[in-house]
This record gives C-alpha cells, structure tokens and sequence, in this order.
C-alpha cells in the first residue's frame, strides 16, 4: 500500500494530519511490508510507549485496539513500538532516533514531509526482538464492588477490611 493511502486512512481515523500520525503510519508500513499482516484478531500484537498520536495510526492500518486486547500500552513516553506476529512467531522494535531531524524550527507540514520522505532507516533504531508477546486476552468474570455496586473486573478487585472493592473505591478507602 502506498504511503500516500496510508496516510489516508490513518488520518481519516486519528482526526487530522500531523507528525505523531506520521509516525505511526511508518512504523505500519515498516510492519505490513515485513510480514505482520493487519490483525482482524488478535494476530498481531503491539506495545506502544506513549499515548499520542502515533498509537491512533497503528490501531486504524494493523488492527490492533485495546478491546480486543492486542494493544497494549506502557507510559514510557517514548515513540518506541514493538509488533509481534502470532502468525509468524516474530518480533520487531522500532525506536525513533533521537538524531532525527534538525533541531530547527519547522511546521507541522514541514515535519510530516520530512518524515514521509526520509528512509526509514534515518527515522528509526529497528531490531528483531526475541518471540515474547503477552497472552492472549482473557475474558474474565465481573462481580460487584461492595462499595459502589459497579460491576468490575474480578481480577481487578481488591479484597480488604472484608470488603471486595474496585481500585478507585480502594484508593479512596486508603486515604
């Protein structure tokens, strides 16, 4: 698929054109072109590192969204991105380059140009990583917390003072 589609599509999803979509349609097509096929399961797998606008790219052209539990988020703040293929049994990590770009003042379109037209190399630390992706999604039973009445996620739960209580009720109760 040509960069230009995807573009398309991923802005189409996210909501506007910018360097973070640009990102994330990068490391898609990096993706797509080496064998990690758009997951309408759970094929695929992604770990993000930051919550910006990179991750809303990724889950419109790979399939991967937090429902269906093969996305999968750690707060690094980083624009690092690993995919594994349960197909393949493959792993890959992509890194942005702190070398990337000038340190010039340049406009959004600016950015997103210089990002679509660079090698994917210039952009991106790329390393095969060992086939360790986390389990599959696991649907599990809800119960009631005994102090909001809200069903939760039984693994979520927190038993105290002979209580079973949902985290936030929890942190309230600690305070």
């Amino acid at each position: 698929m040509e960069i230009s589609e995807l573009m398309k599509k991923a802005t189409i999803f996210h909501g506007h054109i910018c360097p973070g979509v640009a990102i994330g349609v990068l490391v898609a097509k990096y993706a797509i072109e080496n064998g990690f096929e758009h997951s309408p399961d759970e094929e695929l797998v992604a770990i993000v590192e930051n919550d910006n606008c990179s991750v809303d790219a990724i889950q419109a052209l790979l399939g991967t969204t937090f429902g269906k539990g093969n996305l999968i988020h750690r707060d690094y703040g980083k624009n690092n991105f690993t995919i594994f293929s349960r197909k393949t049994e493959k792993g890959v990590r992509l890194s942005l380059k702190s070398t990337f770009g000038d340190k010039k003042k340049t406009t959004r379109d600016e950015k997103v140009k210089l990002l679509l037209e660079s090698k994917l190399e210039d952009i991106f630390n790329i390393e095969e990583v060992e086939y360790n992706p986390p389990p599959k999604a696991q649907i599990e039973e809800s119960i009631t917390c005994d102090i909001c009445k809200e069903l939760t996620m039984n693994s979520r739960m927190i038993d105290y003072q002979e209580n079973k209580m949902c985290i936030p009720c929890y942190q309230k109760f600690k305070k």
